[in-house]
């Protein structure tokens, strides 16, 4: 049943966001594409969480996402948005599927660390790389849609309902690998690793392939930001990028699939607020509402239809 209500609110929201779309202005149009990228990174986060790790570095992928997009259209002439994130998954999925060998190995702050130190290596490696645009990036070629071009007035929606069709159906990819054995052992490897091994299974595949799926999703995440934005440079593998999907995710909580996408939208709309209502010191603001969050808040934002769903 719970599966049944979560398909038809992701539903829902699709069905109003692609009929509703082309009525909402342009900026509020971006602020929610944004959201759909940070979110898939978030929903992805999410499942580590589930599993007692925390990675400090899925900014990494995020980059290697929105690298890959850009250089899909900067090297070879291709701006299909869907081609754009199939690329940034499968470069996030196979460098994932690479390191994740080294980092299955480790738990706890060791987990964290070393997912921080891989992320900051790539920073530097672009940083460096003057094909790339070194410091200041490079812009990405308009999007288009099965080799067709949308004006500038339609481009925007565009955009904006590709993200939701793609987030919607990860989501729900991702809503059903939960129910997976694979998926079931989250909460297992979280409170008794040694205990999974002793069932027969293996914990250290089981966060492999969490992080691969993690990684795919914020390769996803990262090439829709990079369409969205039309600009990719070195920060997006910065610290504080990772550090911001973190707090995105600890926000919105680990309750649901839905939760990392609303939790983004909620994130991005204090953020724009802040800045403009006190431009210069906006992450004060900013760090004061989210903090009342937490603080009175603390398993999420997705606690509150909890509460609701005990409580009718």
């Amino acid at each position: 049943m719970r599966r049944e209500r979560t398909t038809l609110l992701a539903g829902v929201i699709l069905a109003v966001l692609l009929v509703g779309g082309p009525f909402l202005p342009q900026w509020a149009m971006f602020i929610v594409t944004i959201a759909f990228a940070q979110g898939l990174v978030a929903l992805g986060l999410m499942l580590l969480l589930r599993a007692g790790l925390v990675s400090f570095g899925q900014a990494l992928y995020y980059c290697l996402g929105a690298y890959a997009a850009g250089a899909l259209g900067r090297f070879v002439g291709v701006a299909d948005i869907f081609l754009q994130m199939v690329a940034g998954a499968l470069a996030a999925g196979a460098t994932a599927f690479v390191l994740g060998f080294l980092l299955a190995k480790y738990r706890g702050i060791f987990f964290g660390l070393l997912s921080l130190a891989l992320s900051m290596i790539l920073y530097g490696l672009l940083v460096k790389n003057e094909a790339l645009g070194s410091t200041d990036g490079f812009n990405i070629l308009p999007s288009t849609l099965f080799g067709i071009r949308p004006g500038p007035d339609k481009l925007r929606y565009v955009v904006m309902a590709s993200a939701a069709i793609v987030s919607f159906v990860l989501a729900l990819v991702v809503n059903r690998y939960l129910r997976t054995p694979l998926g079931r052992l989250a909460p297992a490897i979280k409170d008794n690793e040694i205990r999974v091994e002793y069932m027969g299974a293996s914990a250290r595949y089981a966060v492999h392939v969490k992080y691969v799926i993690a990684a795919v999703l914020a390769g996803v995440g990262g090439a829709l930001a990079a369409t969205t934005v039309g600009h990719i440079d070195p920060d997006m593998a910065f610290w504080t990028t990772s550090g911001e999907f973190i707090f995105i995710t600890i926000l919105a909580g680990t309750g649901n699939v839905i939760a990392p996408f609303a939790g983004a939208l909620i994130y991005g709309a204090i953020r724009t607020t802040a800045y403009d209502l006190s431009p210069n010191t906006w992450q004060l603001s900013l760090g004061t509402a989210l903090l009342l969050i937490i603080v009175f808040l603390p398993e999420g934002l997705w606690s509150l239809f909890k509460r609701h769903a005990r409580n009718p």
